[in-house]
């Protein structure tokens, strides 16, 4: 009888350690922190409840989180901006997350705050696709994609709409306008 206790009590301690170790910031795949690419619309109050959530189109008669919502951590610092795929129903799964806080990281230290540098020394680019305003670029074999606002380019690129931009013609200082997280659903 000692010995199932004795078991039963180093299982537990395991259990208990094991959850601990996981950094509540790390960008895995298809999850990032507590949030995977199955997590539904109705989980983010409990996942969150230590943080503000703030509903952007509040829904009358809604039954728990429905449509988009801001994730603000307890000092009123904006961490995330979650979207689902579709917005009328509380069990749509996340679709579309907008990373802010640049304490959620990849674990090759990707984060919103790194510079384009940091992405061409750790990830190979996938894409590259120009918009009026901004260069967004796609990462190979992931669901984060990354958008730099035309201002970070070389003058002679910023207003071309039509310019093919290579990686090569984006300098290493170009800061991240957006850091962005897509999941598609199965």
């Amino acid at each position: 009888m000692k010995k199932i206790l004795f078991l039963g009590a180093i299982t537990a301690l395991l259990f208990v350690q094991c959850g601990k170790d996981k950094d509540p910031f790390i960008i895995g795949e298809d999850s990032i922190g507590q949030l995977s690419k199955e997590t539904r619309m109705r989980q983010i109050d409990s996942i969150f409840a230590n943080d503000s959530i703030v509903k952007l189109n509040p829904i009358d008669d809604a039954l728990g989180t429905q449509g988009e919502v801001e994730i603000y951590d307890k000092d009123g610092n904006k961490l995330l901006l979650l979207s689902p795929e579709n917005e009328d129903d509380p069990e749509a799964k996340i679709s579309n997350i907008q990373v802010f806080d640049g304490r959620y990281k990849t674990d090759k230290g990707l984060t919103a705050e790194s510079t384009f540098k940091n992405l061409k020394d750790n990830y190979t680019i996938g894409d590259i696709e120009t918009t009026i305003s901004s260069v967004v670029i796609f990462l190979k074999d992931s669901d984060i994609f990354l958008t730099i606002d035309k201002k970070e380019l070389p003058e002679n690129l910023r207003y071309d709409p039509s310019a093919v931009i290579e990686a090569s013609q984006i300098p290493d200082t170009a800061k991240f306008k957006y850091f962005m997280i897509g999941w598609d659903s199965e």
